[in-house]
């Protein structure tokens, strides 16, 4: 009743004068009324980011807002091609990197709703190697003994990343490292992901399971069990459960060779410059610098931690089903009862940030004050190694995807100023 009276009067002050003053007047109120927010203060998003690109912090960047399931601002700034003048365009694809880990938890909380798993299930049930790990603990003079696990490393470890799997960190770094584990980058591997992982299961973890928050390979070995569990590769199954369903028509694991020229180009940050990264790229300090080969590798590893290449769009349909409690356009994808599960903090015992917690795959903000930055309790997001981030906040109703191509990103403060602009444009 009250959104009738308010179109009614909408169409009486259109048609008297000073309708224009009153009609703005009355778009603030309804804006307060409903929570809406504002499309023209939602302009400063663009200045900014433009200032980086012009700066030299960034080259371009892609940056989407969603209230309600409606685009309410989108913009693309700078360039995918610095060099060749070839400006972004909102359909630019994306290295999202470990914003793939979403995808992942998600269908694997889609096989826990089949009865074909438990989040208490030790990982060693699916993958035989992972059935008795091993923990590097430090010596107080240097070095480090070899400790068997108190217990088994389950799927809510993995999803937590509470299992103790680095990405090659830890007392028994060198170990790792000469294993051949340097960190999250797969795309230039010749063989699936699980056959290296097999190998991993032999190593000395960095911490005991369920001890600490441990950020690594978790995700990849879920995605091994999304495999063994579906008996299809990762790859078929985001594409017939999550991403063909949901319309990304541009999300993969590796780019189609016709599509090559939407890809935006990685920079790196150099002092007060950036510069375009390697091609493919190399390891330097235990990351991946460079283009990566995700047009010309040999499209054999599909990593389930950090895989995928996207789109702003792609990307903000897979989180607005989450938003919706696990539907979308009239399809439901999760029962809303485990989208409340993996939203939820996990993190009872193990230290994580201050006013943050982490579920089922997403870190959650779980004390506004104590976090010191705009947001909501009950927002939950995460990011990828390419300077990208997302976060849903269900209280506001909204969805943000921000995508640019920038590592090492150096000292740039673009994330938080971003946030500050779109909530300083609620109501």
């Amino acid at each position: 009743m009250k959104t009738t009276m308010w179109l009614i009067a909408t169409v009486l002050l259109a048609a008297s004068p000073g309708a224009a003053p009153a009609q703005r007047a009355a778009d603030a109120r309804h804006a307060r009324e409903t929570g809406r927010i504002s499309a023209e203060r939602l302009a400063p998003v663009r200045q900014l980011l433009q200032g980086y690109v012009d700066q030299g912090r960034i080259a371009g960047a892609v940056v989407q807002v969603q209230q309600d399931g409606r685009t309410v601002f989108s913009t693309a700034v700078g360039w995918r091609d610095k060099e060749a003048h070839d400006p972004m365009r909102q359909d630019s694809v994306f290295r999202i990197a470990s914003q793939t880990k979403a995808l992942t938890s998600v269908a694997a909380m889609m096989l826990m709703e089949e009865g074909k798993l438990l989040l208490s299930d030790p990982v060693g049930k699916y993958l035989p190697e992972w059935s008795s790990t091993t923990v590097a603990v430090p010596r107080p003079n240097g070095g480090y003994d070899v400790v068997p696990a108190k217990r088994r490393i389950t799927i809510r470890d993995l999803l937590t990343h509470t299992s103790g799997v680095s990405y090659g960190g830890g007392p028994a770094e060198k170990a790792w490292r000469d294993a051949g584990f340097m960190g999250w980058y797969w795309a230039d591997r010749d063989a699936p992901v699980g056959f290296a992982l097999a190998r991993m299961a032999s190593l000395p973890m960095a911490a005991q399971p369920g001890e600490q928050f441990v950020y690594g390979y978790s995700t990849d070995i879920l995605g091994a069990i999304v495999e063994k569990v579906s008996g299809k590769t990762l790859d078929a199954v985001l594409r017939e459960r999550l991403i063909e369903p949901l319309g990304m028509k541009d999300t993969a694991f590796y780019l189609p060779r016709d599509k090559a020229d939407r890809l935006a180009v990685v920079y790196s940050a150099k002092a007060n410059a950036i510069v375009r990264a390697d091609d493919p790229g190399t390891w330097r300090d235990g990351s991946f610098l460079g283009q990566g080969q995700y047009v010309e590798g040999p499209r054999a590893a599909f990593s389930g931690g950090a895989g995928l290449l996207s789109t702003a769009a792609d990307y903000g349909r897979f989180l607005e089903m989450l938003r919706q409690g696990g539907t979308l356009d009239g399809r439901r994808y999760l029962g809303r009862k485990s989208v409340e599960l993996m939203v939820s903090n996990q993190l009872t015992d193990a230290p994580y940030l201050p006013g943050k917690g982490f579920g089922l795959g997403f870190s959650i903000r779980t004390d506004v004050g104590k976090a010191g930055e705009p947001g909501s309790e009950g927002e939950f997001g995460w990011g990828g190694a390419y300077h990208s981030t997302y976060w849903v906040d269900p209280r506001e109703r909204l969805t943000i995807v921000y995508l640019t191509q920038l590592i090492p990103a150096g000292d740039i403060d673009d994330h938080g100023k971003l946030r500050a602009l779109i909530y300083q444009a609620l109501p």
